[in-house]
């Protein structure tokens, strides 16, 4: 029995949709190199509280590599880190800890070894019984949480020591004048800034400090301190090159 016409052109329709259809999903090798798109790298420092869930990953802790032994307590030192908030509120006008419009915050205080290299996630260990006891230095309850999982873990100590330990850190800073309120955009040295900080906290040469930059934007000034909270050397850690470094004011707006 002949097949009717109009069969045989949709047969020969569907076996041509089925070609295009496998041509599609399997490309034919081209001999032309491809072009890459190189995405910028980011650092922890770069905006406040950058390490919880919602915060950009353009932060950085300035270090190397990840540690090959995680195990709790075995670092050399803290680096504790000091955001310059504005730079964050910038971006995030309506977040909570923006309120104030504060100058410098904590980031965090982080284990950390002289070969650059540093331990993270070290146990499963449940963080502090009342977290909002620290809302003074942590009010993104998310980011106590992940800093504790992501770096009190490997300090060896309990929650609640962890925690008195990074407020007592933060504490014992102070914040020179000319950054303590920053009402419009100014530029500063690298260099400028950690000795405005020596000089504010004597016992803290500057070889003891690092300083964080992004785009030419301050992002945060960072302390190396031993298990005694007494300061040691930075020498091992990464800190911005740049030659002049923006100061984000503490407003709405800057240049």
């Amino acid at each position: 029995m002949p097949i009717p016409q109009r069969f045989t052109t949709l047969s020969a329709l569907t076996l041509s949709l089925a070609v295009l259809m496998l041509a599609a999903c399997n490309p034919p090798a081209s001999s032309a190199p491809q072009t890459v798109t190189n995405q910028s790298t980011t650092t922890e420092a770069t905006r406040p509280y950058a390490e919880s869930g919602r915060r950009d990953e353009r932060e950085s802790r300035r270090r190397n590599s990840h540690s090959a032994s995680n195990t709790p307590g075995a670092f050399n030192f803290y680096l504790l880190t000091l955001s310059w908030s504005p730079e964050f509120c910038f971006t995030h006008p309506t977040a909570a800890e923006c309120v104030a419009r504060p100058a410098f915050v904590l980031h965090g205080i982080w284990p950390q070894n002289t070969d650059g290299t540093y331990p993270e996630n070290c146990s499963n260990a449940p963080g502090p019984a009342n977290p909002g006891q620290y809302s003074d230095i942590f009010p993104d309850a998310g980011l106590l949480a992940h800093e504790w999982a992501t770096h009190g873990t490997c300090s060896g100590l309990s929650p609640d020591a962890y925690f008195s330990l990074a407020r007592q850190a933060f504490r014992s800073v102070k914040i020179p004048h000319q950054l303590a309120s920053v009402q419009s955009q100014i530029q500063l040295t690298p260099g400028a800034i950690l000795t405005d900080f020596s000089q504010a906290n004597p016992s803290v040469p500057t070889d003891d400090m690092a300083l964080s930059c992004g785009n030419n934007f301050l992002t945060a000034v960072q302390v190396c301190l031993d298990k005694n909270l007494n300061a040691t050397s930075c020498s091992s850690v990464k800190t911005c090159r740049a030659n002049v470094v923006r100061v984000t004011p503490q407003g709405a707006t800057r240049n």
